[in-house]
């Protein structure tokens, strides 16, 4: 009892926060609070409803394809809400913060305070291993440094709900602190998507993922971030606050990148 104590306030110390020295069930398949800050139709296809479909990459950029068995496929094709649609707490609130994302994307997130961003984070790479069958390859650890795997967890039963129970098993003691030890570092021009923008922190530590990428002649690459917060919310793909014109995207050959709610620098970047 005292090592399940233990684990579960460890867990719940390095959540995602506020980055306050900078002030600033299953994947098968905006929020714009004020008009004045609505991206301009050219990076935004509002009928889109994939990752994919509604983020047009800047002039001269080509976006990067993917085989249908990859990582960068899957993200590509994430489910969207209806453009304009607000994210959702775990408790069915919306989450009101403008300037912050600019779509939602549309996977359930459970109905407890445990989705949270390093937790997104794994469900999108649990959530492609299980639709691919790769189950053996489903693996978290926790604070104490041991991998959980999935086929341990669930005994056979591959059912989408003991799948789920797994994860939400994954979200209540595991943590950027955990999910940091498991990842390897990569320099920020090998970075790839799929890739995680990681801190970990007392309290708090914060994590996003690269969802999109795109590149131009020069071999200049740009990316989509998306992210989950704390209390547990749906995923958003994020907005750029250094863009003065509302581009989404993300140029990745920078030291400091300044997401809405956190910045981080390069030697943040994480790979599986």
């Amino acid at each position: 009892m005292k090592s399940t104590l233990y684990l579960l306030l460890t867990s719940l110390l390095v959540s995602c926060g506020e980055n306050t020295n900078n002030s600033p069930f299953l994947v098968f398949s905006k929020d714009k609070v004020t008009a004045e800050v609505t991206p301009q139709i050219t990076y935004i296809n509002p009928s889109g409803m994939t990752v994919q479909t509604r983020y047009n990459v800047p002039e001269n950029y080509t976006r990067k394809t993917y085989r249908h068995q990859d990582f960068g496929y899957h993200l590509q094709q994430l489910p969207l809400k209806d453009y304009g649609k607000k994210v959702k707490y775990y408790n069915g609130k919306d989450k009101n913060t403008p300037q912050v994302y600019s779509s939602v994307v549309d996977l359930p997130i459970g109905a407890k305070d445990l989705h949270q961003c390093a937790d997104a984070a794994m469900r999108l790479r649990a959530d492609f291993l299980y639709q691919q069958k790769r189950y053996g390859e489903i693996s978290f650890h926790f604070n104490d440094g041991q991998p959980r795997a999935y086929t341990d967890y669930v005994k056979g039963d591959y059912s989408t709900q003991t799948y789920w129970n797994y994860l939400e098993h994954i979200f209540m003691y595991a943590n950027t602190s955990s999910l940091k030890q498991q990842l390897q570092s990569v320099p920020k021009n090998e970075v790839q998507i799929g890739d995680i923008l990681l801190q970990s922190g007392t309290p708090y530590g914060h994590a996003v993922i690269v969802i999109d990428m795109a590149e131009n002649q020069a071999g200049d690459r740009l990316v989509l971030l998306a992210q989950s917060y704390m209390p547990a919310q749906e995923l958003q793909v994020l907005e750029n606050p250094s863009s003065s014109d509302g581009n989404p995207w993300y140029r990745i050959d920078h030291d400091r990148i300044i997401t809405p709610k956190w910045e981080f620098t390069s030697a943040d970047w994480k790979t599986w």
